[in-house]
């Protein structure tokens, strides 16, 4: 993205050599002429720094310098001066501008100090950024499994992760989509730039198009001053749209729009900004079938799933409950400091048997959970959320072979159908409504 830049003054050749010189530079640069318009300007557009002359008609510069201040705290300004107004330059360091030019203006020495100055503060604005995220590094050693749908999942991620090509996982809820999103952008050229992730689904669509986008003062009731939008925040990084098949048709518009031009426009503002974004998104949802239905436009999936991507649920890889049991262990008995060390055997076929329907986010809760009320070193079954005891209440005469598969079904439909919803009662057999039915059906089951 092209930096953008205002310059205050009002010495109108000095103001036109100032923007040729910054615009050959690669900058965007808007010129002002007076104080007061120059406040009204930062009110409707974001800029990256400001460049103000301290002798200017009204409001001077130092003035200036201080409403800017109370507006936007870190923007960057620096002071233009003559020779004969040296000690006001200094008193505006002070006053918080980042540096001073000296008139008459030697062009590479404002070249050089508006370089720093903005290197400085993308530097700021990253490790802000960086240090919400994370503290550690996010590799593939994250991914734990080692059936062979994890291992075919890494291999497939470890060939795209260093392309441009915007991706699009698909996978339930809690099969670790933001985590294999992490994966992909810390092994990309862009790790040493911001991941931004956002939930679609968590926020209204008329918060969510000011948050993607950001938004100028005035632009709602509320909006006290300009903001920055999430897009802006992850330029030259990623942007994770988690849930994003959620988006209403008008916000998917427009961020189709901005997938295609590189230019996000604030809420309410006229001018728009140039960004560098990799877009990973993802859905739980059936995307083909919400095309295929108008819900989700075709051209904008065709943009974000130049390359897909789909996460096996856990119960479709079932051999690797134990080794994930095991690591989560391991990583709740050292955050809450107790020496939990081991899973009882059946407890583990408690695991082994469950139908996982909020999948690796379910266990992790569990395991979790189970570290924090046992007294031992070991996770035994009462230790267990009673829904898991519920659905293996029959295992001990099924792994004594007394209990067939049909019998155990059926005799789980009689015991708990009046205690569970339709779906949470096929989820918890790990079959489908169609086949629940047609189970009842077949044993002459009456639905209760």
């Amino acid at each position: 993205m092209n930096e953008r830049l205002l310059i205050v003054e009002d010495e109108e050749t000095l103001c036109e050599s100032l923007k040729r010189v910054l615009q050959r530079d690669g900058y965007e640069a808007d010129t002002v002429n007076s104080a007061e318009t120059a406040l009204r300007n930062i009110e409707e557009v974001s800029y990256d720094l400001v460049i103000s002359d301290i002798l200017l008609p009204g409001i001077d510069g130092i003035e200036l310098l201080r409403r800017i201040r109370e507006k936007i705290p870190d923007q960057i300004v620096i002071i233009i001066t003559a020779y004969a107004s040296i000690e006001t330059a200094v008193g505006a360091l002070r006053a918080g501008a980042y540096d001073y030019v000296i008139k008459p203006i030697i062009h590479e020495e404002i070249k050089r100090i508006v370089k720093n100055a903005l290197r400085e503060r993308s530097l700021v604005a990253e490790n802000v950024i960086l240090r919400k995220q994370i503290e550690e590094k996010y590799d593939f050693e994250k991914i734990v499994g080692e059936s062979k749908e994890i291992t075919s999942l890494i291999s497939e991620v470890k060939k795209i992760a260093n392309s441009r090509s915007n991706v699009l996982l698909l996978g339930e809820t809690g099969t670790g989509k933001e985590l294999v999103a992490r994966a992909v952008h810390y092994n990309s050229a862009r790790l040493d730039k911001p991941f931004v992730p956002i939930n679609c689904s968590a926020i209204p669509e008329t918060l969510l198009e000011s948050e993607l986008f950001g938004y100028v003062k005035g632009a709602f009731t509320g909006a006290a001053g300009s903001k920055r939008g999430l897009f802006e925040e992850a330029n030259g990084g990623t942007l994770f749209l988690d849930e994003i098949g959620e988006l209403g048709q008008q916000l998917q518009a427009k961020l189709l729009r901005v997938i295609d031009d590189h230019q996000v426009r604030p809420l309410g503002g006229v001018q728009s900004r140039t960004v560098d974004v990799r877009i990973i998104a993802a859905t739980n949802r059936d995307i083909i079938k919400a095309v295929q239905e108008g819900i989700f436009r075709e051209d904008l999936y065709y943009r974000i799933n130049v390359v897909t991507i789909t996460l096996p649920p856990l119960r479709e890889r079932k051999e690797d409950i134990p080794i994930l049991a095991r690591h989560f262990l391991e990583k709740y008995s050292q955050e809450i400091g107790k020496q939990v060390q081991f899973i009882d055997d059946v407890a583990l076929r408690i695991l082994m048997n469950y139908n996982w329907p909020g999948n690796v986010r379910e266990l992790r809760n569990i395991i979790e959970r189970a570290v924090l009320i046992t007294d031992s070193n070991t996770i035994f079954p009462e230790h267990l959320p009673e829904m898991l005891k519920i659905t293996n209440s029959f295992l001990t005469e099924a792994f004594n072979n007394t209990l067939s598969i049909e019998d155990y079904t059926k005799e789980f439909i009689l015991k708990y159908q009046s205690s569970y919803p339709e779906q949470k009662l096929a989820d918890m057999l790990g079959i489908t409504r169609k086949s629940l039915w047609e189970k009842r059906k077949r044993w002459q089951i009456p639905r209760k």
